[in-house]
């Protein structure tokens, strides 16, 4: 294991010792590749950098007391990478090939996961980008997948702490029957403006509405909304929503605890009414939220300075899962011996 001060990792990158690659050329996938250069040598037309030709996931690894390494839920990514694939044209990448990537890349830097008490892990991140040359607007002839990892801490400093989100209406994420369904680069560069912004003003994020008519809640910037009241989980039901991995579990887990789910359409008017409400994704798991300010109607709602039982709940129950101290009876888990 290696000399890192495991209990401090923020969210960022390190180098770690290896990468797994594989190249489309020709009509076909190749064979995974160990690589243990950072670097990826591209033509300078290659429509990843021309036509935003570019997708990726994330997922994580965790040791669990028992010293196993358990890798949540890397079946769902593979399909959510090819449904990004279909979005914006690129050859997909097969799902059983994804998965034997991902374990070759944990395997290869068993030395970089955090143990189990530092309440850190091994975020993973499988990336696919357009390499082929075309001047013309139009998918490329050939692709490059590439699998790198490193150890992380909570993405919000604040862990598992309550934050403030901002509304800032002049800003969207993504367009309606746009991309915002699919974890594509150009989202995220389209978020970047609002977040700094929201960061400056001492907020962890953005609450975005919807594109449209600018009354239903979408997403917070990285993650997925939810909010609770009157026993019932209730996360907004929109084509621009990147569906969540994260938030998917925690409907499963949420109806297991005896709360209703809903997922709907939810009114911004419908935020004063809510017990608890979080954020959640792969990075966070659950950011619970202590106030949504309101820019342009200069109003606030407020949930609270510590987490919500149900917000609590929720978190402790999937983390159980990922590090093996709760069965896994959903079957989210891998478990590399």
């Amino acid at each position: 294991m290696k000399n890192i001060d495991w209990k401090n990792l923020g969210f960022g990158y390190m180098k770690t010792d290896y990468n797994v690659r594989c190249y489309f050329r020709e009509g076909k996938w190749g064979e995974l590749e160990v690589c243990s250069s950072e670097m990826i040598n591209l033509h300078m037309g290659a429509t990843a950098l021309h036509y935003g030709q570019e997708a990726f996931e994330g997922l994580k690894a965790f040791k669990g007391k028992d010293g196993k390494i358990r890798i949540f839920r890397m079946g769902e990514n593979a399909k959510r990478l090819q449904s990004s694939c279909e979005g914006i044209m690129m050859e997909k990448f097969p799902v059983d090939m994804f998965e034997s990537a991902v374990k070759m890349a944990v395997e290869l830097n068993r030395d970089y996961i955090p143990p189990f008490d530092s309440d850190a892990s091994l975020y993973i991140r499988p990336l696919l980008i357009g390499t082929g040359a075309e001047i013309g607007v139009k998918p490329a002839d050939e692709y490059l997948f590439v699998v790198f990892v490193m150890p992380v801490g909570p993405y919000f400093p604040e862990g598992f702490k309550p934050t403030d989100l901002i509304i800032l209406r002049c800003h969207d994420r993504a367009a309606p029957h746009g991309t915002g369904r699919y974890k594509i680069g150009g989202n995220y560069a389209a978020s970047l403006a609002a977040g700094y912004k929201a960061k400056k003003g001492g907020y962890s994020a953005v609450l975005y509405l919807d594109s449209r008519e600018k009354k239903y809640i979408d997403e917070c910037g990285p993650a997925n909304f939810f909010g609770i009241k009157d026993n019932t989980y209730i996360t907004p039901d929109s084509e621009s929503i990147l569906p969540s991995i994260t938030n998917r579990s925690l409907m499963a887990l949420a109806e297991e605890l005896g709360l209703k789910v809903e997922k709907r359409k939810v009114a911004c008017e419908e935020l004063p009414t809510f017990e608890e409400v979080g954020a959640c994704g792969t990075a966070a798991v659950i950011s619970p939220v202590k106030r949504i300010f309101d820019a342009d109607e200069n109003r606030e709602f407020l949930y609270g300075n510590e987490a919500g039982k149900w917000s609590t709940k929720l978190y402790n129950k999937l983390r159980s899962i990922q590090y093996g101290e709760e069965e896994d009876k959903w079957g989210w888990m891998t478990i590399l011996e």
